[in-house]
């Protein structure tokens, strides 16, 4: 099976839509090696990067074409600290995917843990295209469509997590998920305030 191939991923990307686990486990058989994984990561970090730039581009030109909020209020990080941050995410979450399934009996491999975090964001820039288009035609829909985006993002990682470590509950893998997420967002709260930093409100 050629990944690469624009025909193989449409394919891939329809039968995850359709039957996540299934496919994801097609994907692990595949036995990529560590470097083509890492290098896959990196290069889908840097189309979402490119993606998350043009979708908020074409935002910050709707708002402010409509006089709702003046141009000087719309705050936007410079794309290379956006990108830094989205790949340090991704990273992240490979290593939290691999340990704490691991922590619960999973037996999922390191790979596998940069498989699902690679092909998540893939489906992810799937939903990136659309947003766009959608924002440039329809950008109701568009707005809409993150939602939706939201939803299908926790209803992957959950299926390809329970499939990586041959976990039987979806439920009990969401809740680890949220459990996970809460945990990381205090503990990186409470690091910044002790180096000082503030979120503004």
């Amino acid at each position: 099976m050629n990944l690469m191939s624009p025909a193989t991923l449409g394919q891939l990307v329809v039968s995850t839509l359709r039957a996540p686990r299934p496919t994801f486990r097609v994907l692990l058989e595949m036995g990529l090696p560590r470097d083509v994984l890492w290098q896959a990561l990196t290069l889908v970090a840097v189309l979402s990067l490119i993606l998350s730039v043009a979708v908020n581009a074409v935002f910050v030109v709707q708002v402010t074409g409509s006089e709702q909020v003046p141009p000087e209020e719309i705050i936007t990080l410079s794309p290379l600290m956006v990108g830094l941050i989205q790949f340090a995410v991704l990273v992240v979450s490979v290593f939290l995917i691999d340990w704490v399934g691991k922590k619960f009996k999973g037996t999922g491999s390191f790979n596998g843990a940069i498989l699902a975090v690679t092909w998540l964001q893939v489906m992810m820039v799937g939903v990136q295209l659309v947003q766009m288009l959608l924002l440039l035609a329809l950008p109701v829909l568009g707005s809409a469509l993150t939602l939706l985006g939201m939803v299908l993002f926790f209803w992957l990682l959950t299926n390809f997590i329970a499939e990586l470590h041959g976990f039987t509950s979806l439920g009990r893998v969401f809740g680890m998920i949220l459990f996970v997420m809460v945990g990381v967002a205090l503990g990186l709260s409470f690091l910044l305030t002790l180096v000082g930093i503030t979120v503004p409100r």
